[in-house]
């Protein structure tokens, strides 16, 4: 079966590409947990991806039908508030909501955080009907 694109989709650089790829590769305890809890549509059955290349970025976790982003971050997001900031009103401009919690949020609140995700992926689905 061919497929038609009426243009040839966009290349995604190397340098990302390879980023992704490596990230993957090393995952934190709390993105390992995560993914574990949320891969093959465990949670309100979304997909979701893991570090996934959007524009200049690659987001934690994010699933396309919803259009939601999942971060996790540790210590060092601490001194990254203007970067965290425009990220996020990039990814914003492409309707992408993006969720963040600390890594120690993940790996000691583990259900409440999963209870945010939850309704915000049950929140996008209503909204696109």
């Amino acid at each position: 079966m061919d497929v038609f694109f009426p243009h040839q989709p966009a290349k995604l650089p190397e340098d990302l590409k390879t980023w992704a790829r490596e990230m993957r590769r090393q995952m934190p305890d709390a993105e390992a947990l995560l993914w574990q809890l949320i891969r093959n549509r465990r949670l309100a059955n979304a997909k979701f991806r893991r570090q996934h290349p959007v524009g200049r970025y690659i987001l934690d976790f994010y699933s396309v039908e919803t259009k939601l982003a999942i971060e996790l971050d540790g210590g060092q997001h601490a001194e990254a508030i203007a970067y965290d900031q425009r990220r996020d009103e990039f990814l914003a401009s492409q309707g992408i909501r993006v969720l963040r919690f600390w890594n120690n949020q993940m790996l000691r609140e583990t259900e409440s955080v999963l209870e945010v995700i939850y309704d915000a992926l049950i929140n996008s689905k209503k909204m696109a009907k």
